[in-house]
């Protein structure tokens, strides 16, 4: 990466021996994936996708349903794709209606409403 702009809500990045758009053109669509240590600070309350990923996902009354396998981009936002216990796999909008606190020390999640598991 040789030069970042921001311009107008968008970052704009030059990359080494890219001099163009149409050189640039195979990379529409790809991801950066940055180390941990590159990524951007978190504020109080806010958590990477990526540390959901093997949360154990807890009913209101802190009751083992499953763990989080992955969380993915879906139409409507994110759907986390939940393991139960029983082995079924289930997709889950990964909305407040749904998921309550985040608990990365713990490493766990509270599933709001059980009824969306069936």
């Amino acid at each position: 990466m040789e030069e970042t702009v921001f311009q107008e809500g968008t970052v704009l990045i030059r990359f080494a021996g890219i001099n163009n758009p149409e050189e640039a053109a195979f990379l529409k669509g790809a991801e950066i994936i940055a180390p941990r240590e590159n990524a951007a600070s978190l504020k109080e309350g806010e958590y990477y996708v990526e540390d959901l990923k093997g949360l154990e996902v807890v009913d209101r009354e802190g009751k083992t349903l499953g763990h989080i396998l992955a969380v993915m981009e879906g139409g409507g936002g994110n759907l986390a794709e939940v393991k139960l216990l029983s082995g079924f796999e289930r997709l889950v909008p990964f909305r407040k209606e749904f998921f309550g606190d985040v608990n990365l020390k713990e490493g766990k999640i509270v599933l709001l409403e059980n009824w969306i598991l069936e």
